[in-house]
């Protein structure tokens, strides 16, 4: 019996249906993160709200879907609240189930960046005259976005390779497709190593954007360091 076949594996390292998988996994990133973002920062306004119903909310938020497992979420999702009368497609229960628990990482990793600001700069902005939403354009956010960029980066690493999770509730993406292949070839190894490279290669790449940002955003919250460089 052979365990390893090279033939198989070149012969499945450039298919069509896994390439697709590849594809709906960067999607499928893309889109969770970017509603997670958007739910994380307003958790993280409301973690710093003066208003105690709001911290209370979104403190049970982060501790609930921190505190449980993807798998158990999109479970839930997919096929406990129909029994409600709440349905999704497979794929509107992944996007949302990955956006949410995302959501929960993100909001504390935005907190923590918006905190790391000194509060002195704040008080000096309304002393000017600046309201509470110039304030966290102009002065807080580009701030802790410096401190915010490392761990979001990381985030988006796990992100990529979180997607697999998805395949429970048959999502599509790049392991799902690969477990179709191998009950059809029966190629394990072959199979489960194209699609390692393929994370791999996804989570390679992000690490050279990732890079690329925080040395661009260096630079420009350090004008004195950009001509430096340039000369």
């Amino acid at each position: 019996m052979t365990l390893w076949s090279w033939s198989g594996f070149f012969g499945y390292l450039f298919n069509p249906f896994i390439l697709g998988g590849v594809f709906t996994t960067i999607w499928l990133t893309v889109v969770s993160l970017t509603a997670g973002l958007i739910l994380g920062f307003v958790l993280a306004l409301m973690r710093r709200s003066p208003f105690r119903l709001a911290k209370i909310l979104a403190k049970i938020y982060i501790w609930l879907f921190r505190g449980t497992p993807l798998l158990v979420q999109l479970i839930a999702l997919y096929t406990a609240l129909p029994q409600f009368g709440i349905r999704f497609t497979v794929i509107e229960a992944a996007l949302i189930g990955l956006a949410l628990n995302e959501a929960a990482y993100l909001a504390e990793i935005i907190r923590a960046g918006i905190e790391a600001v000194p509060e002195g700069q704040a008080r000096a902005a309304r002393a000017l005259g600046m309201t509470e939403r110039q304030i966290m354009r102009h002065i807080v956010m580009p701030q802790a976005f410096k401190v915010i960029i490392p761990p979001l980066g990381n985030s988006v690493n796990g992100l990529l390779k979180t997607t697999s999770v998805t395949s429970v509730i048959s999502m599509e993406e790049l392991l799902r497709r690969t477990q179709v292949l191998i009950q059809e070839h029966f190629m394990v190894l072959e199979l489960f190593a194209v699609a390692a490279i393929y994370y791999l290669l996804l989570t390679t790449l992000w690490d050279f954007v990732q890079n690329h940002i925080e040395k661009r955003f260096g630079q420009a919250t350090n004008p004195r360091l950009s001509i430096t460089e340039k000369r």
